[in-house]
């Protein structure tokens, strides 16, 4: 068998499947899972066991990453590419654990060639072809806290995702049926709207994160759309429509008038 005929093979090679009461426990723990119809969460267990069989898992500084706490982490993971299909998480390969906030050493070059140092203090990072990096004290706030309007693992996913095509600019591969041109002139509106009103010292409905740049306000509007998505509709609602032409319907969408699970 040549190369690229075993790549296919392993490609397609079913991974194990996850079991029923590892399965149900996960599910009970993570209300946004819990929101989906049966057919939905069924296409998301096959797909988070395709990411615990391909994506490898590090732990850092002593926090307890278990077999349970990997699922939660790939339930969320592969949440984003229910209906784009676990290929758009291709180019990577690990996933590292902090037990909270991590701190990322930065340089900048000026307009005059100066170049300074510091430490980014972040809860979550997505390099391009590298892993994504993750702090479980805010994974397990946001599992605590589902509808709050922040997934640590839904933003860094959108930015996996943004960078699939090398561009961070909050424009990701587009499936046949969207229009990059009719997405970029949305975002491109909304981001300009979000910026001059945090510029202005105005609240907004979008965290005032997003106005760092296009692509953080593609990540920011990305985790609205999975944990809180009425404000989004409400403030931006052409970018609401185009997320869930992507995405798939948010999970939390009328979930006032849903009985708990």
């Amino acid at each position: 068998m040549g190369l690229l005929a075993r790549l296919g093979a392993t490609l397609r090679r079913t991974p194990p499947p996850i079991a029923d009461a590892r399965w149900h426990h996960a599910v009970a723990a993570c209300p946004l899972v819990r929101r989906l119809d049966p057919e939905r969460q069924a296409r998301l267990r096959g797909h988070a066991a395709w990411f615990l069989a391909r994506k490898s898992f590090s732990a850092v500084a002593g926090v307890e990453l278990d077999d349970q706490r990997r699922l939660l982490i790939a339930l969320q993971a592969t949440l984003p590419v229910l209906e784009l299909g676990v290929h758009a998480l291709r180019g990577w390969r690990e996933v590292i654990v902090y037990p909270g906030e991590f701190k990322v050493r930065r340089s900048h070059e000026d307009a005059a060639g100066v170049v300074t140092e510091g430490d980014d203090v972040l809860v979550g990072e997505a390099w391009e072809r590298g892993p994504l990096i993750l702090s479980w004290a805010d994974v397990a706030t946001d599992l605590a806290q589902p509808w709050d309007g922040f997934n640590v693992v839904a933003h860094e996913i959108a930015h996996k995702l943004d960078l699939l095509d090398g561009a961070v600019d909050g424009v990701p591969e587009l499936p046949r049926p969207l229009s990059r041109r009719a997405w970029v002139a949305a975002f491109q509106a909304a981001y300009d709207r979000h910026a001059r009103a945090v510029e202005r010292g105005r609240r907004t409905a979008i965290d005032a994160y997003a106005a760092e740049g296009a692509d953080e306000f593609f990540a920011v509007v990305s985790e609205m759309h999975f944990s809180d998505p009425a404000p989004l509709v409400r403030a931006e609602p052409e970018v609401a429509a185009l997320l869930t032409a992507y995405y798939g319907p948010a999970p939390g969408a009328g979930r006032a008038r849903l009985s708990p699970a």
